[in-house]
């Protein structure tokens, strides 16, 4: 008993009916699409490696407003900001050298000092030479000055 394989009336058929039409790629076909991946592939991955050192500078500005965001709250309520010799610590833990903040809030205005994406200290100097206060990472090479990722990221950035 033989089966009539056509397909029922108004369906295409989904299978090529020559043996000729379904033998699989050529070599050539083959190599076209691994050449075309290779292309893509070598304009892609520049792009897409580059994009953790985007995320690093911008976690790095994300931690510099939020220090200076402490910062200002710091200076609401003992009418002036740490001095450079008090550091940044002070926002975690009351400073011991003058002038002492009179207001000074019991849990602090930061649970914990960050560092840098790059594991470096926040550098903190206040006067500024830019602003009431200068907060700065040295970004990835961790000394002064750089372009691209071993630039400066700073308060007065924001």
């Amino acid at each position: 008993m033989t089966r009539n394989m056509a397909p029922p009336p108004g369906m295409a058929r989904l299978l090529p009916e020559s043996p000729e039409l379904s033998r699989g790629f050529t070599l050539i076909e083959v190599m076209v699409v691994v050449v075309i991946l290779g292309i893509l592939a070598a304009l892609l991955v520049p792009k897409v490696m580059s994009r953790p050192d985007e995320a690093r500078i911008i976690a790095a500005k994300q931690d510099i407003a939020s220090i200076a965001q402490a910062l200002k709250l710091y200076r609401l309520d003992n009418l002036r900001y740490p001095t450079t010799e008090q550091g940044l610590g002070a926002l975690v833990k009351k400073p011991s050298l003058p002038p002492e903040p009179p207001n000074w809030k019991g849990n602090g205005y930061l649970e914990r000092l960050p560092k840098d994406p790059w594991g470096t200290p926040y550098q903190y100097l206040q006067p500024g030479l830019r602003g009431e206060f200068d907060l700065s990472s040295l970004g990835a090479d961790g000394a002064p000055g750089g372009e691209g990722n071993d630039a400066d990221i700073g308060s007065w950035d924001q």
